[in-house]
């Protein structure tokens, strides 16, 4: 079983440790997770879902802040 899993992160392709959440992601990228929406594969995933949304080789995360105002 490999160590490493390659993912896209907002358009480029990185080596990531295997079974990292995508909580973890944030935390290793030095992101407030606060200050990010997230979405894999095109699928948003809320703050509240992030720890149990494990890394699978080949996903597509994209990370943006959200629009806040009215």
């Amino acid at each position: 079983m490999s160590s490493t899993i390659n993912i896209t992160l907002n358009g480029e392709t990185r080596a990531v440790p295997s079974e990292i959440s995508l909580a973890g992601l944030i935390t290793s990228l030095g992101y407030s997770p606060q200050a990010l929406a997230t979405a894999v594969n095109q699928i948003f995933v809320p703050r509240t879902e992030r720890e149990k949304r494990v890394l699978l080789d080949g996903d597509a995360i994209f990370t943006f802040q959200p629009i806040t105002g009215g």
